[in-house]
């Protein structure tokens, strides 16, 4: 799915906001999710790497980034139409 990811973002940028519709909406929330998930993954590896660090510290985020995965992947479901087998 990432490929359609720089298509999409760029099909979004040519569309004023007040003719975006439910997807369109949903698309850009997705993409901001995934740039949040991205900075949150970095941010755990940058604790890590530090040696010891606090596991509570490193805990949160790691709960932080489920937690948008989990909003991610519900969106991709919104945003994918169910096909009948």
């Amino acid at each position: 799915m990432a490929p359609n990811r720089p298509k999409i973002e760029a099909q979004m940028q040519h569309k004023p906001p007040e003719k975006m519709d439910a997807d369109d909406v949903l698309r850009v929330k997705l993409a901001k999710l995934r740039e949040e998930h991205s900075d949150l993954d970095q941010a755990i590896r940058a604790l890590e790497d530090r040696g010891p660090s606090d596991p509570l510290a490193v805990r949160r985020l790691k709960k932080q980034k489920l937690a948008l995965k989990d909003r991610i992947a519900a969106i991709e479901d919104k945003l994918t139409p169910d096909i009948i087998a």
